[in-house]
């Protein structure tokens, strides 16, 4: 018999698979599309580490499952090339990040991605950095542009001082920025947004309907963060209390309005509008320096803070009357609410603290704590809260809220922790934003919003809003409150992409620009409206976007017929002419949404949210029929090596191309998969690997030691393997492949002992339940098991040439159906019988499946439960219900 050889097997039949496109599916023609996605990755580095054959094998492994239950499946991949990370990389290694990802995406392709045996369709690959896929990417911010869900606003940003660059709320992690782990800190700039949070309730609500993994969902929930209370309006006196009011008032979000009488200081964030203006001349010095020193602090820092700075100025509690202090305070964000609040030290931590820094009054308004030692946030009954007295704090909550909006002192309100998701980057490697500015036209309050495309882009009539200056569009589908954007225009479809031009000197400035803005050629453009010199937006998308719609590019690529067909689209013929889609429609119908998709939580509230976002922009719009993107999402867990995550800078990452010719990577996606259970991952051993080399000999042994044994007809190993059949079937799809593969494990163990007893039978469905995980050496099996038969696909025994099939048609292991079970031969032996006296159940006991009406009642009488109510009485009856019930009838 010929040893197990890995690295020969997998070679040989990966050639096979690519040269015949073994598992490309007719996009078009299928019967039973089965879409199964994973998150792809950032071609920078050195390469794929083990952590990405984990995420990767087991996607694919139940992928495979569900080619094998008869479904077509489309299993692409592609590489999320521009960003940071792969700007970063090139700045480290001193490459133009246009050369190095064409290195790196060729090395990750034919190095690492082929070799892991995935059912990857690379003729659907996708590349974010190609013009062909950014040019879509730039035709997207357009669309959302239009809809009124892209604007440019000035705002306190979170910046990274190392990357040199803004970042969305999401990509700061405990006050660090989630790339390079660098102190992140605020800065006053002028940045696109997209309007994510115009879907937060949308976002929530939705979280209750999709299958995903309910880790996600509750990241997902906890991120968006949906809190209920008041805003309550605070007005300042320009006098001392009693005189004529200034025209100022603070509005205080809080989800505790049973705490306003004890709310004995007002504190602002330091980007507040009002803080500098409140100051005082005898506080204005000491505001400005605490103001710069505060934007300068990470917002883990500031959360730990108790410092702060008396602005001068006084506020009115408008439920008790008085005057209370208004200070500037790094503890307060401007992402939290209105970045003011209410403070009642009785009652909030921070507060408690912070009032005892700075001598401030604390008034306790909610029974149940001791306020002289710390603050009780707990409920309670409301105390020194006027004709509010006695009430509980779940009473008090509802009846103030109605007196602040029936007295006009604020409303009630929904706040919520996401905010907009901030687009722009300072950044080279990226694709352009498609926007330019005129300045001619901003003068004369003109811009996209006012052209004739914009009217019948919006399908009706306009309400223009001098109040707030926003166009309120009337229309038959979702466009959002528009912005007057004045002098902003969008770059023609008929001039996408705007290309990303070459620049040797591509590295980041700091200066809160691109180094796009030092190319004077691409920056002046003409205005498309008024013809005179504008310029061009220099800055470059996030990374996020080109992955937040990267799924519904992959079917469509490489086909025709991307125009939207009649009645695709509620807005297609507005401006006299069809629309290009970077997608199919048909397509797009028949594939999407996304069946299966597996990736890494660390994506919950930046990919993950920002797709479902995308996707419910573009469904309002009217461009797609679905608002979610993916029907099931199950996230993997994390594959840790000596006992940390992998990291370059521990020196703890696996590649693992270091065991392929050692062990073959069947062995290495068995082995990882393994490890624990596939959400919560494992840490990798360099010695236990073997151990799954070693059962995959053993497999190999007694595969090929079967073809010599004819027909042992061995009921015991039967009957285990249609358990196994039901076992690993329904652990695959719920991805519990560790316990699948002990089970295999355990029946091999048990096939090994009996190994003169085992047939070709058997054989042939352990390397069908086997293939989805170690797929080469169950392709070489599988040629092995029918070679041996009389005929092999049209060809003799003594005919066959190196087990290779010469069929194109079902002739894989891998177009084979999943084997079924006999549910007769699984059921178990051993059954529990319920006795009764007199119709009372009285004992309960095990016995064989099939036993005898005089062998249970035996059985039962001897038990001590049954002999305490039989002894001495006689049976007058026996009912014996078989396999259930033993009813013994006495008498007196």
């Amino acid at each position: 018999m010929k040893r197990y050889n890995p690295l020969e097997i997998e070679k040989k039949w990966q050639a096979k698979w690519e040269k015949d496109k073994t598992f490309k599916v007719d996009i078009k023609s299928v019967k039973k599309p089965y879409y199964n996605l994973m998150m792809f990755p950032y071609p920078s580095g050195d390469g794929l580490h083990v952590g990405h054959v984990y995420a990767f094998g087991g996607a694919d492994t139940f992928g495979r499952f569900k080619k094998m239950q008869g479904n077509d499946v489309f299993e692409p991949m592609g590489f999320d090339s521009f960003g940071i990370h792969s700007e970063n990389y090139a700045i480290k290694v001193k490459k133009h990040p246009k050369e190095l990802i064409k290195e790196t995406t060729t090395y990750f392709r034919e190095e690492q991605l082929k070799k892991i045996g995935a059912l990857f369709d690379w003729d659907h690959e996708v590349i974010t950095s190609d013009p062909d896929y950014y040019k879509w990417t730039q035709w997207l911010f357009i669309q959302l542009f239009k809809a009124g869900l892209a604007v440019r606003k000035k705002a306190s940003v979170d910046w990274c001082p190392s990357c040199k660059t803004v970042l969305a709320n999401e990509q700061v992690i405990a006050g660090k920025c989630e790339r390079c782990k660098h102190q992140v800190i605020q800065k006053e700039l002028e940045q696109w947004f997209f309007k994510i949070t115009d879907y937060a309730q949308k976002l929530l609500d939705n979280l209750e309907k999709i299958d995903w993994s309910e880790t996600t969902k509750a990241m997902q929930r906890n991120w968006i963060g949906r809190s209920e209370g008041a805003a309550i309006r605070f007005k300042i006196p320009a006098l001392p209390l009693g005189r004529q009011n200034s025209k100022f008032e603070i509005e205080a979000f809080t989800t505790r309005p049973d705490t306003v009488f004890g709310a004995t200081f007002l504190v602002l964030s330091p980007e507040h509008k009002l803080a500098l203006k409140l100051s005082t001349a005898k506080f204005s010095e000491a505001a400005k320096k605490y103001i710069a020193k505060a934007l300068l602090a990470s917002a883990e820092e500031r959360s730990k803070a108790k410092t702060g700075v008396f602005t001068g100025s006084y506020a009115i509690n408008p439920f008790t009357k008085k005057e209370i202090p208004v200070w500037i305070a790094d503890y307060v964000l401007m992402s939290y609410g209105t970045g003011a609040i209410m403070a009642v030290p009785a009652h909030d931590q921070r507060d408690y603290d912070f009032a005892k820094e700075q001598k401030l009054d604390i008034v306790e308004v909610i029974s149940g704590g001791d306020v002289g030692k710390e603050a009780y946030v707990g409920e309670g009954k409301m105390v020194n809260s006027g004709q509010f007295n006695g009430l509980s704090s779940k009473e008090g909550i509802k009846k103030i809220s109605e007196y602040i909006e029936d007295n006009k002192l604020g409303k009630k309100t929904v706040n919520y922790h996401l905010r907009d998701w901030l687009i722009s980057r300072q950044r080279y490697w990226g694709p352009p934003i498609p926007m330019m500015f005129c300045q001619s036209c901003a003068k004369e309050g003109k811009s996209w919003f006012t052209t004739e495309e914009a009217e019948k882009y919006q399908v009706s009539s306009i309400k223009y809003q001098e109040q707030d200056k926003k166009k309120i569009p009337n229309t038959k589908y979702q466009i959002h409150n528009i912005d007057s954007m004045e002098g902003w225009y969008p770059v023609m479809d008929k001039y996408l992409p705007v290309e990303l031009p070459h620049l040797d000197d591509y590295q980041p400035k700091g200066k809160g620009v691109s180094p796009l803005a030092t190319l004077p050629d691409f920056v002046n453009v003409k205005c498309p409206e008024c013809g005179s010199w504008a310029k061009r937006e220099t800055d470059v998308s996030d990374t996020f976007l080109d992955s937040s719609w990267y799924y519904l590019r992959y079917p469509s690529v490489g086909t025709q017929n991307s125009r939207l067909a009649v009645g695709q689209a509620k807005f297609k013929s507005q401006n006299g002419k069809e629309m290009e889609l970077p997608w199919n429609v048909g397509i797009t119908k028949k594939w999407l949404p996304v069946d299966s998709y597996i990736g890494g939580n660390e994506h919950a509230v930046l990919h993950l949210l920002y797709t479902r976002f995308i996707t419910m922009a573009l469904k309002d719009i009217g461009l797609i029929d679905f608002e979610e993107p993916f029907k099931k999402f199950r996230a993997h867990g994390l594959v840790i090596h000596e006992g940390a995550k992998m990291s370059k800078s521990r020196g703890n990452v696996v590649n693992p191309n270091e065991f392929l010719e050692s062990y073959g990577i069947d062995t290495l996606r068995m082995y990882l998969l393994f490890l624990g259970p596939y959400d919560q991952g494992g840490d990798f051993s360099d010695r236990a690997i073997s151990g799954v080399y070693r059962f995959l000999n053993r497999v190999w042994a007694i595969v090929n030691n079967s073809l010599l044994n004819h027909d042992p007809n061995d009921v015991g190993l039967e009957k285990e393997m249609n358990k196994l059949i039901k076992k690993v079937g329904e652990d695959f799809e719920n991805l519990k492949f560790n316990t699948a593969i002990a089970a295999l494990m355990e029946y091999v163990n048990i096939m090994y002992k009996s190994k003169d007893k085992v047939d070709r039978n058997i054989s042939k469905r352990l390397v069908l339940l086997l293939a989805p995980l170690a797929p080469h050496i169950s392709e070489e099996l599988w040629q092995i098991v029918n070679s041996s038969e009389l005929m092999v696909h049209g060809k003799k025994e003594n005919e066959t040439n190196k087990n290779e099939p010469n069929s194109t048609t079902n002739w894989s292991v891998h177009q084979q159906s999943w084997p079924s079970y006999n549910k007769k031969l699984i059921e178990e032996d051993v059954v529990t019988i319920v006795v009764e006296i007199n119709g009372k159940v009285r004992d309960q006991l095990e016995a064989s499946r099939g036993i005898s009406k005089e062998d249970i009642t035996r059985l039962a009488l001897d038990r001590p439960k049954v002999k305490r109510y039989t002894k001495n009485k006689k049976i007058e009856k026996t009912i014996w219900i078989e396999g259930r019930l033993l009813n013994l009838v006495i008498g007196d």
